[in-house]
């Protein structure tokens, strides 16, 4: 264990998983967070004295900085989905990267995995998608050597969305869906986790990663609903009534900003023209496969009905 790797935003959902895949694959990780004193799971993913925490924010740059001295690697996971607690999309996904990738050029560090999402446009009418693509230049005009990864939808046993679906499901008697003809390349977190590893590996490339398959959000939804053993109709939402629900900043069992109802607009799939999850050595997961592992225990009776 003498390699030193810095993840920054490394404890939420993709961070947890990244943090395992590198604990197993031998790497001392140092986990940056804004409150490391909520991440403490964190240190079971790996040995005794591998896994550490350390105060740091994006937005204060002296502390990213500290944190990149004597790493060998690094990656910049943080990123929000809404403008809340302060934060800002200009601040963490474009100020943010920039500062992330400053840090770890000026602390030597030799390899940088940037995350940032498919759908990444600098001419984006969404502020999210927008400041995604002001980030990844952020970040190559700091750390010109810097691999990029843009993931599709991520799902995992602790995701926020097929949870949050499934949970909506049990509680309605309908289930509404939002764009349902936009498409989307669902991506498993491991897989995520594991290209990011393998990136480290593969300086000034961007990859776009996605699952084996292209659904809609209709069928991701009706996927959802099988694997939670919920029998009921899914109404696909008209552009007018999806309009007015991001006006109101709410979609049953979910917040939907009117920024989120831009970017379900568009598509979200990985580019033919960009390397991807098989390029970096990753069997794509299909989410059919595994999604029943946890969304099991939405079905009425729990985890022994799906058993049934």
């Amino acid at each position: 264990m003498d390699r030193l790797i810095t993840l920054v935003g490394g404890t939420g959902f993709v961070g947890a998983a990244l943090v395992e895949h590198l604990a197993h694959a031998g790497w001392r990780v140092r986990v940056v967070s804004r409150h490391p004193n909520r991440a403490q799971r964190l240190r079971t993913l790996g040995d005794v004295g591998q896994i550490s925490l350390v105060q740091g924010d994006v937005r204060a740059p002296g502390s990213i900085l500290a944190a990149m001295y004597g790493a060998d690697a690094a990656v910049n996971l943080v990123g929000i989905l809404d403008e809340k607690g302060g934060q800002h999309f200009a601040d963490v996904q474009r100020g943010g990267a920039g500062a992330v990738a400053a840090a770890a050029a000026r602390a030597g560090v030799a390899a940088l995995v940037h995350v940032s999402a498919i759908g990444a446009d600098a001419k984006s009418d969404s502020a999210y998608a927008r400041t995604k693509a002001e980030g990844e230049a952020a970040v190559r005009a700091a750390f010109a050597q810097a691999a990029i990864v843009r993931p599709s939808l991520i799902f995992g046993a602790e995701d926020r969305f097929t949870n949050r679906f499934a949970a909506m499901m049990g509680l309605v008697p309908a289930i509404p869906v939002i764009a349902a003809d936009t498409r989307f390349q669902p991506v498993f977190v491991q897989d995520v986790a594991a290209a990011i590893a393998a990136a480290l590996h593969r300086p000034g490339e961007t990859f776009e990663l996605g699952g084996p398959e292209v659904l809609t959000m209709h069928a991701i939804m009706a996927l959802i609903a099988q694997a939670a053993g919920q029998d009921k109709p899914l109404v696909d939402v008209p552009a007018l009534g999806g309009r007015a629900l991001a006006a109101f900043g709410f979609l049953p069992g979910a917040p939907l900003t009117a920024d989120q109802y831009r970017l379900l607009q568009k598509d979200n799939i990985a580019a033919a023209a960009l390397p991807g999850l098989e390029s970096l050595g990753v069997a794509p997961t299909p989410m059919a496969a595994v999604a029943g592992d946890w969304l099991a225990r939405y079905r009425t009776g729990g985890r022994f009905a799906a058993q049934a």
